[in-house]
This record gives C-alpha cells, structure tokens and sequence, in this order.
C-alpha cells in the first residue's frame, strides 16, 4: 500500500517539477512512511510514498523496465502476483525482484489492459510509456484504492488523495454544489464523484489513458451478482463458502510483514479472525474499538471472541470527548462529506495498530453486501411482495424483520406499515430498493440553498448500465450498495482513508471475486433471505462461539451529535456562527444554524437520525471547506514532509 502522484504536460519550469512532485508526496506522506520515489523528464511526473510489504528491500518506486520505456507508480497489492509471476516467466518475462509491482509492470508490457481483469486484489496505479508519450490510469474492481485526476490547465494531474493537488502551483478547491445535493441525498459520492469542481475518482473496474491532450475511458469489469455454477444442494453450498474464504483469506496472508485482524464482534471479521489464525505461527494480533456508551459497545462479544481464538487483543475504548478531539483529523482524511461520525474511531483504531507495529489487518468489510446481511435487502424483499400479502403475512414479516415490533405502540406501528405502503411501488426507475433510505437524504439537502434533482446523477448511472435492468430487486439493491455506500463510504471514508492515516494496509477477503461467485450462487437458494446470512452462518458451526454465530446483526456505529454536545469543541464555532457560515454561499445558513444548535442543546433522545446525519453532513462539509479551501489549501501539504528519498529517477533531457 503507497501514496501515488503526479502530472503530465505541466506547464512548469523545467526546474520546478521535481519540486512540485515532492510537494504532492508530502501531502500524502502518511500513506506511505517508508520511503518516497520520483520520476520527472520533459513532460512527466510520477511519484510514490511508500508502505514496505512485499520485498520491502527491491521493491521501491517508481520502477522502470529494463529499457526504461514504462515507468510504474503502484498503490495496493495482487495477491495473486506469484501465480502471474509463473505465467509471465512462460512469457520470457525477467524479474529483478520479488515484489509484486515489478508483476504488475510486466503484465501490462506483455498483456496490454488484458492484464486488468487477471488481477486479484486492490490497486491503483499509473503507468507511463515513453515512446508514446501516454499516461495509464487503472483502479481494482470493486473500488478499493482511491485515484483521483483533474485537469489543471493544460495539465492532467492524478493522485490517491485530492490533497496532493494543492502542492501544484495554481490550483484552488472548490466545492461542487451539485454534487454534494447528490452525496447528500444517497449519503454517498457515486463512483465518479469528488465533491469538488473538476475532480473526478476513477470509477471501479475502469482504466483511462491520456495521450495528445485527449482522455478516454475503458471499463474491464462489470458488477454482476450471475452465478456461473450453482450448488445443488445446501452441503455443497456451505462448502464453496468455506473453500472460497479459506482460498480469500490465505492470500491476503501474503506479506512480509505481520498481519493483523480487526475483530468487531460479529459473525464477519470473527470468521476472517478464525481463519487467519490457522496460518499463524504465533498469536493472531487482534484489534477492536470499544465504546463507553454502552448503547454502541460490542466489547463482551470481541472479548469473549478473542479469548476463544487465543489471539493477542488490543481494544481501543472510545469516549465522546475522543471523537470531538479526532473529528477534524478524520475528517481532513477522509476528504469527503460523511453522514455519520463512526469513521472517527476507526481513525483513532488505525494510531493504535500502527503504534502496535502492525503494517496490515484483515477486515470483515463486504461481508453484508455480498450475503445478504442488512436489513435493506429484507425490506427490499417484503415491499416487492406487500400488495401480494394479507394483513397476517404482512404482520408477520414484518415481525420477523424488526423483532421489536411487537413492543411497538399502535402510532409506531402505523408509521410503518404506512412507509410499506407508499414505498410498495417504485417511485424513480431503477431506485426502487433505496427509496426509503433516500428519505433521509431528502431532509439533508436541505442544507443547500439550491436544489437541483439530488437523485439525477444516480438515475444516470444506473440507466448507463445494460445489465441492470434485468437483475431482481434484490441485485439491484446490491449493485447499489457496491457502486454506493460500500465504495464511497466503508471501503474509503471509514476503510481506506482512516488506515492509510496512520500507515496502514486494510485487506478484505470478502471482497474476492471468488467469493461474491460463490454468495451470488447461494443467495436466496436454499432459503427466502429474511434469515441474514444463514449458510454463511452454518459453515462454521462448531468452529465458533453459537454467542457469535448466532446474535442479530449489531451494526457499528457511534455516538453523533451527543458526543459533540457533550464536549462542546471550538471548532462548532464553525457551525454556530453566522459569519462563517456566510462563507459557504451555496449553504442554506439559517437552516444550517437552527439544525446545530437544535442538535447540541437538545437531549439526544430527541434528535432524529436524520438530523445526526445531517448534523455531521455540515460539519464535514465546512471542516472540508476549512482544509482545502480556505486559504487555497497550503496548509494540506506544507506543514508535511515525505518519507526519505528512496529513489530519483531524472531523464530531462534524455
């Protein structure tokens, strides 16, 4: 895992390319402590910071083929990188390391963009040629390593965090307001998306080239939950999962350096936890957050948990006062609005297992998506069937999706068989699965002072894709949840970014291709899906605690607007005065100060979820506006420095 950047056709003095490429990786230094590399002649810059995990000692970048035509920077890892070392070398390939970027720079010299779609595992990286004087940009598919671009004048820039582009003479922020009416409104950024004016993310599953000023684009991948063998029964289901996870898990085993496993207490990372221990040679390192407010604490179960796999266990207990002190830091991170403050803690979790010595964990992130684990996809299910069913059914499932409801008061109850009923039909073409959930993000646009139709980009995308329209409900609410709050919040602002802070690699073994193969094949087969997870659950039986196996889903989350009620931090200041609020025109500043105070002087009983959520929508949207516009974003890259200089590469001339 590493930090890339750089810029082709920069209309810079020939003397200030190395400088400005250096400024980009001190931007972007924590991503990759371990040492900075870069590479300049008359139109090019590439750069890296890197995070040393495979072949930590001939691994450095930027690294070159042997006629120093290609010039790679690479951040992430294939984990499949000896099996294509083996192909490569049937090629007549020569390696000069162990390293796994050394295969990647060689499997796209041999293989062109056919070498993409081999690739197993989460990367981004820029490749450069020479001789055509064209710039390659690709990114995994399932979006698990950020690359953004823009155009910089004649220039194209690129870089893992937006962050770097404030080192380049000239460029200025800007906040995007339809674009954020759009993340507002889905809780998200869609693939493309920034919220900034001109900067794009390289969708996953999607390469682009520049060459002669024009950029065009190419996908390789495409979503699709089809499986192409299913079992035929629920034996040979429970072991393609077992087989496909122990496959998953094992190579992402494959490192230099120890790895980790963050425990979160449920059935997910306890599997991953479960197997990773197998391969151990000593004790599993374990980490897990902790909360005082006992109402978000899974501390009994990660606990219990830890001490049945024998692993060594590091909790990390979070107080309000530690997500009020931690929120701008985060939040500087994470680059992008976000609905809720639980990213927070795993930023603070990141210090923690970085300061423990630890380069890489495994999580249990994908998990939900691709067996079926959130409550979303069971709505999802009941309101297609609900002008089918009589009052008994309809009562029925309903039990059995919130079992609480039967405490519920007949006010409650009405509101929600009401919501079943005026969301029964899809109202949008092709929204039909999160049009109860973008209820919320109505409420939040109201943070604009204009809006425009919040819900049109998305509507595009999914019009965009051939294949959609003949999914199910269900695989449509799957493919939405990839292409949305899994790539745009869990993978980068809560996963990624928060990680890589501190310098450290988050792998995910749910998200194989293998894997999601063999969910897809399972999937609403032996069973109607209003048990969460059933098989997954069943192919450990015996192999962990029933407390495990057996508890409904407790999702992760944390305290919001109480944790910054509570401690009342200067920073709100930003929120709460009408001055700074005047700064951001296109904000609503009346409704955007009535909602803060509201949410900090009231108890928090009485604040709504959609008021939480838009509270910490405005908060990182102004810390945002703080960072990286206000005073054209110098403070982002110089009060940094890069990691020490591994490698310079300096062909001007040449």
């Amino acid at each position: 895992m590493c930090g890339i950047a750089g810029l082709l056709n920069p209309a810079l003095p020939p003397d200030a390319l190395p400088e400005t490429i250096l400024g980009m990786l001190a931007a972007i230094a924590h991503r990759g402590p371990d040492g900075t590399g870069y590479f300049v002649d008359d139109r090019c810059a590439l750069g890296t910071t890197r995070l040393a995990i495979i072949d930590p000692q001939a691994g450095i970048q930027p690294m070159c083929d042997a006629d120093e035509r290609y010039w790679l920077v690479y951040n992430g890892e294939i984990y499949n990188y000896r099996e294509l070392r083996h192909q490569l070398e049937a090629l007549g390939a020569r390696f000069r390391t162990e390293s796994d970027t050394e295969v990647v720079l060689q499997a796209w010299i041999h293989w062109g963009a056919d070498c993409l779609p081999r690739f197993n595992g989460g990367f981004a990286f820029a490749l450069y040629d020479r001789h055509r004087d064209r710039l390659v940009l690709a990114r995994d598919r399932y979006g698990k390593r950020p690359l953004f671009y823009c155009r910089h004048g004649d220039a194209f820039l690129f870089a893992s965090e937006m962050k770097a582009f404030a080192a380049v003479p000239g460029f200025r922020f800007e906040q995007d307001p339809a674009q954020l009416g759009s993340i507002l409104a889905q809780w998200t950024p869609l693939p493309d998306q920034s919220g900034f004016h001109g900067i794009h993310n390289l969708p996953m599953g999607e390469w682009l080239s520049v060459a002669g000023g024009e950029i065009s684009h190419h996908r390789y991948a495409t979503l699709g939950f089809e499986a192409d063998a299913c079992p035929d029964n629920e034996t040979q289901a429970l072991e393609a999962i077992r087989e496909s996870l122990r496959e998953s898990v094992a190579m992402r085993l494959r490192s230099d350096v120890e790895v980790g496993v963050y425990l979160s207490g449920g059935v997910d990372s306890a599997i991953v936890a479960l197997l990773a221990g197998e391969h151990a040679s000593r004790p599993l390192s374990t980490f897990s957050v902790e909360f005082e407010d006992r109402s978000f604490d899974e501390s009994a179960e990660q606990r219990e948990l830890a001490a049945f796999l024998g692993t060594r266990h590091h909790p990390l207990r979070i107080r309000d006062q530690d997500i009020a002190e931690a929120c701008p830091q985060a939040v500087y991170h994470a680059e992008m609005p976000a609905f809720r403050s639980a990213f927070i803690p795993m930023y603070l979790l990141s210090q923690k297992t970085q300061q423990a010595g630890i380069k890489v964990v495994l999580s249990g992130e994908g998990a939900d998506e691709a067996f079926l684990g959130y409550d979303l996809f069971k709505e999802t299910l009941l309101r297609r069937d609900w002008n089918t069913l009589d009052e008994d059914l309809r009562r029925q499932q309903l039990g059995r999706l919130y079992p609480h409801l039967e405490h519920y008061g007949p006010q409650d109850l009405a509101a929600v068989t009401g919501l079943y009923h005026q969301f029964s039909e899809e109202q949008r073409p092709g929204l039909f699965s999160h049009e109860l959930r973008f209820q919320n993000g109505q409420f939040s646009s109201r943070l604009l002072r204009e809006r425009a139709d919040p819900l049109g980009a998305i509507s595009k995308l999914v019009a965009a894709e051939p294949a959609y329209a003949g999914m199910s409900a269900v695989q449509k609410a799957q493919w939405l949840e990839y292409k949305t709050l899994l790539a745009g919040y869990l993978l980068s602002t809560q996963g990624e970014r928060m990680s890589l802070a501190h310098g450290v690699e988050n792998r995910c073994p749910f998200l194989d291709r293998a894997v999601i193969e063999a969910a897809s094949s399972i999937n609403l087969r032996f069973d109607d899906g209003f048990e969460e997870k059933r098989l997954l659950r069943e192919a450990y039986t015996g192999r962990l605690p029933e407390s495990v196996l057996r508890k409904r889903k407790f999702p992760y989350r944390a305290p919001d607007g109480a944790a910054f009620a509570a401690t009342r931090p200067e920073y709100l200041e930003l929120l709460l005065s009408e001055g700074e609020l005047a700064k951001l025109p296109f904000l609503d500043g009346k409704f955007a100060r009535r909602l803060s105070l509201k949410v900090l002087e009231k108890p928090a009983e009485q604040i709504s979820t959609k008021e939480n959520q838009t509270f910490m929508f405005l908060l990182s949207i102004v810390l945002l506006h703080h960072y990286f516009v206000a005073e054209g974003g110098r403070e982002l890259w110089q009060s940094a420095a890069p990691g020490p200089l591994m490698r310079v590469a300096d062909l001007r001339g040449r």
